[in-house]
C-alpha cells in the first residue's frame, strides 16, 4: 500500500467566493462493490495454503460484535503460500497508515469486508509484522485511537478566528462522555483561519486511513484522543463533507456485522472452488 497524505482542508460555508449562479456539488458516484477475487487453479494450493483459509474462514464465523480482532498469523506459510492468499484477498475499500515507535504498519482491508492485511516495518526497513485479522477493524488500529492528549488546551483566537474557539470547548466538553459525537463543519461559517487554528490547537496523531465507496472519504486522527478529522470527497475530488468526530474509530472506517457474514459465505465459495 502506498502512503497517501491526507491535508485537513478548511472549507465550508463563508470559505470560498460565492458565484452568481447556482451551483450544486455532484453527488458521489461510481460506489466499489464486491468483485471475486482472481481465483488459482485448485492444484496451485498447497495444503498449507488450504488449512490456513480454513482456519480464515472460522475465524470470520466466530467474530461477534464487540470482539477483539482475531489475529491470523502467516509466518508458518512460505513466499508462494502468501503470495497466493495475497492473491485470494485483493484489495477492499479501507487503507490505513499507522506510525508508531516500532516503525510503520500498513493496513488494507481485503475485498472480504471486515479481513484486514497487516504488513509491518521498522525504521531500518526490516519486517515486523505479517499477519490477517478479522474483525470490524484491526486491533492496531484500535490501539492507536487510544494515543494522544486526553482534551485540547485553550488558547487565544488570532486574527480572523472566528468559530473554532468555540468548537475547541465543544471538543473537551465532549471527550469526556463515552458516546460519539460528529461535528458538521460544512454547515457552519468555518474560514481557512478558523480551520488552521483548529488544527493547530489539535494537533496530528499516529494514523490516517482511506476509504473508498462513494468517492473517498478520508480520515486524520488529531493528537488528541479520539477525535478525527473526516472528510468526504466525490469522485472528481470534490470535498463535499467535512465533519470532526468524536469516537473510537469513525464507522466509515469500521466493517459491519453484516459484512463478515457476508464475507463468511463469499470466503466459503472460494475454499468450495479451490476444493
Amino acid at each position: 500500500m502506498h502512503a497517501f497524505p491526507i491535508p485537513v482542508v478548511a472549507l465550508g460555508p463563508g470559505s470560498q467566493q460565492e458565484d452568481e449562479t447556482l451551483d450544486y456539488l455532484p453527488m458521489p458516484h461510481d460506489m466499489r462493490t464486491y468483485q471475486t477475487p482472481s481465483l488459482p487453479e485448485a492444484d496451485e494450493v498447497a495444503p498449507p495454503a488450504r488449512a490456513w483459509l480454513g482456519g480464515l474462514l472460522s475465524a470470520v464465523r466466530a467474530w461477534r460484535p464487540g470482539d477483539p480482532a482475531i489475529a491470523m498469523d502467516m509466518a508458518g506459510l512460505n513466499r508462494t503460500d502468501r503470495q497466493l492468499i495475497d492473491q485470494l484477498l485483493g484489495e477492499g475499500e479501507v487503507s490505513a497508515q499507522v506510525q508508531g515507535e516500532a516503525g510503520s504498519l500498513s493496513v488494507q482491508e481485503s475485498v472480504f469486508a471486515g479481513v484486514w492485511r497487516l504488513r509491518g516495518q521498522d525504521h531500518e526497513g526490516h519486517p515486523y509484522a505479517d499477519r490477517v485479522e478479522v474483525g470490524d477493524v484491526p486491533g492496531a488500529l484500535r490501539a492507536m485511537a487510544r494515543y494522544g492528549q486526553s482534551a485540547p488546551h485553550a488558547a487565544e483566537a488570532g486574527p480572523g478566528v472566528v468559530n473554532a474557539p468555540a468548537l475547541l470547548a465543544e471538543i473537551a466538553d465532549r471527550v469526556t462522555r463515552p458516546d460519539s459525537h460528529v461535528i458538521n463543519l460544512s454547515l457552519l461559517p468555518f474560514g481557512p483561519e478558523d480551520g488552521a487554528w483548529l488544527d493547530q490547537r489539535l494537533g496530528r496523531g499516529r494514523m490516517t486511513l482511506l476509504s473508498r465507496g462513494y468517492g473517498n472519504c478520508r480520515i486524520t486522527a488529531t493528537g488528541i484522543r479520539r477525535v478525527w478529522w473526516v472528510q468526504y470527497f466525490n469522485s472528481q475530488d470534490a470535498l463535499i463533507l467535512n465533519t470532526l468526530e468524536i469516537t473510537d474509530v469513525p464507522e466509515v472506517a469500521r466493517a459491519a456485522a453484516e459484512d463478515l457474514q457476508d464475507s463468511a459465505e463469499r470466503l466459503a465459495e472460494v475454499l468450495d472452488w479451490i476444493g
